[in-house]
């Protein structure tokens, strides 16, 4: 079993990055910059955003968090969109998600000048994704992309089972899958026999958020695994959505959770943010 080692991997791309803004500062004398807006306290957020600015300073590239509290109303959050898509320093925009109940995630997400969604969720992207043109890919997504060229692992043909279709990892890596010539079902929480899906798969990726659901009996033998989900048990252990210990010795490639996807997608998101700096002219020019 070949073990995708995600902590490596982004590691290599950060140092690509790394280079990349080097050049980018050089020929166009410009440092990119990406601007994430936090709102509210939630912990995992707070983490997950204090670990994007630091790959930024890494790499650097000039980042600023935006910290707004939980009362913000949607008319100021959208103010400040606006206020980042003009402001010319500032090449990938992202607003941490979930936002709370009284913000419409939608409206938000679509005030973000396409040019500067290095999350890949506004519609125009989407959209761009779903026709095969180029375009910002959600970086989750992206990241598995990436592990599949790096481990020499060809999609063409392949079936493919995604669990979960989320807006975010399941329908994207979808859309992806297809445009690279595979053969891809959708499974959710309404599918039934999962498993009679799964066992005839080639690669199944998982992105449900619930604990071991994919067990070793539900895959066949040489089958690839990826596992974008993370979760806490309550002995504060972190596991992900598929059952490493049983699927270990059956996968020829499987990823382990922590240190699998989750790196890539930082990684990937890097990769995003140089892609936004060298459409700054494009940008200017609108």
């Amino acid at each position: 079993m070949v073990l995708l080692d995600g902590k490596a991997l982004s590691a290599k791309i950060k140092e690509e990055v790394k280079v990349e803004v080097e050049e980018i500062v050089k020929e166009k004398e410009i440092t990119p910059g990406l601007a994430v807006i936090l709102v509210g306290n939630d912990a995992a957020s707070a983490t997950y955003v204090a670990s994007k600015a630091k790959a930024c300073k890494d790499a650097g590239i000039y980042s600023v968090v935006h910290e707004m509290p939980d009362s913000i109303t949607q008319e100021e959050l959208l103010e400040t969109i606006s206020m980042m898509n003009k402001n010319p320093k500032l090449d990938g925009i992202l607003v941490q998600l979930p936002l709370p109940k009284h913000i419409d995630t939608t409206t938000v997400l679509e005030a973000i000048d396409p040019l500067k969604d290095v999350d890949g969720f506004h519609a125009y992207n989407v959209g761009r994704v779903v026709s095969n043109l180029d375009s910002f890919i959600p970086a989750t997504p992206f990241g598995v992309i990436r592990m599949f060229e790096e481990h020499n692992i060809d999609v063409v043909g392949k079936d493919v089972v995604v669990i979960g279709s989320s807006d975010i990892v399941g329908k994207p890596m979808a859309s992806l899958l297809i445009n690279k010539k595979a053969t891809v079902t959708v499974c959710n929480s309404r599918t039934k026999d999962l498993k009679s899906h799964t066992l005839r798969a080639d690669i199944v990726i998982i992105a449900v958020g619930v604990p071991h659901l994919l067990k070793g009996d539900m895959v066949k033998d040489g089958a690839v695994v990826i596992d974008v989900g993370i979760n806490r048990l309550d002995t504060g252990k972190l596991v992900g959505d598929a059952d490493f210990e049983n699927l270990k010795n059956k996968c020829s490639h499987l990823t382990p959770v922590p240190g699998g996807v989750g790196p890539m997608t930082i990684a990937m998101l890097l990769k995003n943010t140089i892609k936004a700096a060298k459409l700054r002219d494009k940008r200017e020019a609108k």
